[in-house]
């Protein structure tokens, strides 16, 4: 009985979550050591939550209260965290958080017994707690469980944020996603949208009779997209070599090995800057298709993304940032050539190289002069344009010279068969009627790396088992490259790329 007096003797804190952001170096200590000194006297007591290793939770509350009907009067046993507690003398009322969302208990001294009783009242918010109970409602009509048992599961030695304001500055609640996990049920409800979306994307692939593959992560070179690279060393090998900016060149192997239709979703990892829509390491689906063009690739993205948008929110029309949004099929489709003259005027393809620099020039771009009329109008476009394309837009027909793996046209050999895709003044796909020639792929990549030697860290390196794949033939091919942080972004009405990836990249902080 000794130590059960020492567990009821131990300061208590207050009944609701302290707002610990107020509280003084030497207030925080004490909570901190009071927790402590609970979780000691507990042990004294042989009462250790720590050495509990199951529980047996035959439901979730969401469960309960959307068949409380069928519930009313027989037995439960939930889980989760308790998030706050009112005691009342011989009776106390407490809210606990479970995977699904939160539920009330009731929790009696003459139904649960007097020691188990004054355990409980010992119970601190942020502790996890098992309750065995019956299902009824309150006098208020609030769905509850009347608890006939309670059992501490886990000791938090660490208060939760303070329960009106929560935990919201931005760096801490990336730091700290557990406790933002915990304390925002938005932010749960985020991620648990974001698996559904990454769902959805497989199973419909699978239907359209896609196989998912898996391609190395490591790579003696850097190639498939424009980028630089992370750099690793093998100690075996003693070689150095690059975590992947893209999965396509592989995946288009298995094309040319006879796999018609595959796809990968998985981490790119690129070691460029970070801002709302970028994270040094993200999450995309790459798909290669035999046969097919970009016309079918677009097709692909707008059904991909109109079917997610409708599971996720039972609608094609939803607001982004304060922006209305119809990503009901079609998507609008625009050249970029005709795209950049709708903004600037100047259509770059009736001039010369020199014509187009001159042009640039008055339109304030920083024009080098070795530059082409391609890559003139890609400067524009970037400038002029790509913040104009709120509803969802496929820009098509990109200059070759920044299109190394894309096929020309054949109207016209000055462009290719590229797209991308923009919603909401942002890039969320790229795509190409692949290029399958090897001797024109070959001479693409030469100059990707004049360009490299001259200074462009993001131009592609020369990959010679691509090349030789290339050889043995690729039938015609479209393939797509979509970012699903920004797409779960987007459908989750989420601001920056940090608040859907559950740990994002941050500076240490020492």
């Amino acid at each position: 009985m000794e130590n059960e007096k020492n567990i009821n003797n131990v300061n208590n804190e207050q009944e609701i979550v302290c707002n610990t952001n107020e509280m003084t170096q030497a207030e925080l200590s004490e909570l901190l050591q009071i927790r402590r000194d609970k979780l000691s006297a507990l042990r004294e007591a042989d009462k250790d939550p720590f050495k509990i290793v199951k529980y047996n939770q035959t439901h979730y509350s969401v469960d309960i209260i959307n068949n409380y009907d069928e519930l009313e009067g027989k037995p439960v046993s939930v889980a989760g965290r308790m998030t706050a507690k009112r005691i009342m003398g011989k009776a106390s009322f407490a809210h606990i958080l479970d995977y699904k969302g939160s539920l009330q208990i009731y929790v009696k001294r003459d139904e649960v017994g007097e020691e188990e009783y004054a355990d409980f009242k010992t119970f601190d918010i942020g502790d996890i707690i098992g309750v065995e109970g019956t299902v009824f409602k309150t006098r208020t009509g609030e769905i509850s469980i009347h608890a006939t048992n309670v059992m501490l599961l886990s000791k938090s030695l660490l208060p939760l944020p303070e329960k009106f304001h929560g935990l919201k500055d931005p760096e801490l609640r990336y730091r700290r996603r557990f406790v933002d996990l915990i304390v925002n049920p938005e932010v749960r409800n985020t991620f648990i949208s974001r698996s559904l979306i990454v769902s959805e994307i497989r199973n419909r692939m699978n239907e359209k009779g896609f196989i998912e593959v898996e391609t190395p992560v490591l790579n003696p070179t850097a190639s498939g997209a424009n980028a630089r690279p992370f750099t690793t060393h093998h100690n075996t090998l003693d070689i150095d070599m690059y975590m992947r900016i893209a999965t396509e060149l592989h995946l288009k192997e298995c094309i040319v090995g006879g796999l018609e239709r595959v796809y990968e979703i998985g981490r790119l990892f690129r070691n460029e800057g970070m801002d709302a829509t970028h994270n040094p390491e993200f999450t995309t689906i790459e798909a290669y298709q035999a046969y097919t063009d970009y016309h079918g690739m677009m097709d692909l993205a707008e059904d991909l993304i109109s079917h997610c948008c409708m599971k996720v929110n039972g609608t094609t029309k939803i607001k982004y940032q304060g922006l209305d949004i119809d990503l009901t099929p079609p998507f609008n489709r625009i050249t970029m050539n005709d795209v950049v003259k709708q903004y600037t005027g100047v259509d770059f393809y009736s001039l010369t190289d020199e014509q187009a620099r001159e042009e640039g020039k008055k339109l304030k771009l920083e024009v080098k002069d070795t530059m082409t009329r391609g890559k003139v109008l890609a400067l524009a476009f970037d400038e002029f344009v790509e913040d104009k394309l709120v509803q969802p837009t496929f820009v098509i027909d990109y200059p070759v010279e920044i299109s190394p793996l894309s096929k020309r046209k054949p109207t016209n050999p000055e462009v290719t068969e590229r797209f991308e895709l923009f919603i909401a003044s942002h890039e969320y796909a790229n795509a190409f009627s692949e290029l399958n020639d090897p001797i024109d792929q070959r001479e693409r990549f030469v100059a990707q790396a004049v360009e490299k030697a001259n200074g462009d860290d993001e131009a592609m390196m020369i990959d010679e088992d691509f090349l030789m794949a290339l050889e043995y033939g690729m039938p015609p091919t479209g393939g797509i490259g979509m970012g699903i942080d920004r797409l779960v972004m987007l459908l989750t009405d989420s601001a920056t790329i940090r608040d859907v990836i559950l740990f994002p990249t941050m500076k240490p902080i020492d």
